[in-house]
């Protein structure tokens, strides 16, 4: 069983920055693929960024190419996310994914961290 923590979201003006972290646990981290998501209100959820294990390979969804920057530190078992020039738009729970390939592939999912964007 892998265990997943988000943590770092928070409330921040428009064109402001956040720095989410989310910890993964009870699987050698440097084999999980990893990313984030996020789910807005009364929308469905939605792959934000995600980075491979291995390759270290990242992918970003068109609407943060530029301004988020995921990545991970493999020694801590923890994988960030960067958020800069936040729009009010990207408010949304953001959640973590692990997913082990393994043996079986398995997704593991955190419980989600806030973040708002308003003025």
């Amino acid at each position: 069983q892998v265990r997943v923590v988000e943590s770092g979201g928070g409330l921040v003006q428009p064109g402001g920055s956040l720095r989410l972290s989310c910890t993964a646990s009870g699987f050698a981290f440097r084999f999980l693929d990893m990313s984030w998501y996020r789910q807005a209100p009364g929308k469905e959820r939605e792959l934000v960024a995600a980075v491979r294990s291995g390759s270290g390979t990242t992918n970003y969804a068109d609407f943060v190419k530029g301004r988020f920057t995921i990545s991970r530190d493999n020694d801590k078992s923890t994988l960030f996310l960067q958020m800069n020039s936040l729009l009010p738009e990207d408010t949304a729970v953001y959640y973590c994914k692990a997913v082990r390939q393994e043996p079986v592939v398995i997704a593991y999912w955190g419980r989600g961290t806030q973040v708002t964007v308003s003025s």
